[in-house]
């Protein structure tokens, strides 16, 4: 199983580069709607920061893990990391409609992410969660949970990438 630190250096490298993309950007291109409709790099931003609350679920309850705590791992990374498919949010997690504030963004994300790199290094990885459960998957692991947290990240970085690149005013 992969090192905690390891697991901490790969979560660092894709949460730092959303926070630099998010702060290279203006209030005003932050809340702009990109050519190619969708979120703003806003709402991304905002997306991400729901989807982080899943440290309320890493810190919940658990239980021992009676299959490879990995398991699931590859199959996460293949979905998130396919580009080519459009996915659909889960209404828990959608970002609102209306003007989200870069300074409370940034501060909020940075909040979350440092919550999760504390679960990441002090909480067992290989129980398995019971308070989420995702109906296509069933209970992830904390292993699983962090690895769903990279890779949801780097889709996003992703799709932040197209916004920046495509938005005749972005500062990046």
């Amino acid at each position: 199983m992969e090192t905690k630190q390891k697991l901490i250096s790969q979560f660092k490298r894709v949460s730092d580069e959303l926070l630099r993309l998010l702060s290279s950007l203006s209030s005003e291109d932050l809340n702009a709607t990109p050519i190619t409709k969708g979120w703003s790099a806003g709402q991304i931003g905002e997306h991400l920061y729901n989807s982080y609350a899943v440290v309320e679920t890493l810190n919940g309850s658990v239980k021992k893990t009676e299959r490879p705590p990995a398991e699931k791992v590859e199959k996460i990374e293949t979905l998130f990391l396919d580009f080519d498919i459009k996915m659909k949010s889960p209404e828990a997690i959608l970002p609102r409609e209306d003007y989200i504030e870069k300074e409370w963004l940034l501060d909020s994300l940075k909040e979350r992410i440092d919550q999760l790199k504390a679960v990441i290094m002090h909480k067992d990885l290989t129980e398995t969660c019971l308070d989420v459960i995702i109906p296509e998957y069933g209970e992830f692991t904390r292993l699983e949970w962090t690895h769903f947290n990279i890779v949801h990240t780097q889709r996003h970085i992703h799709q932040l990438k197209n916004i920046i690149k495509n938005h005749p005013y972005a500062t990046y």
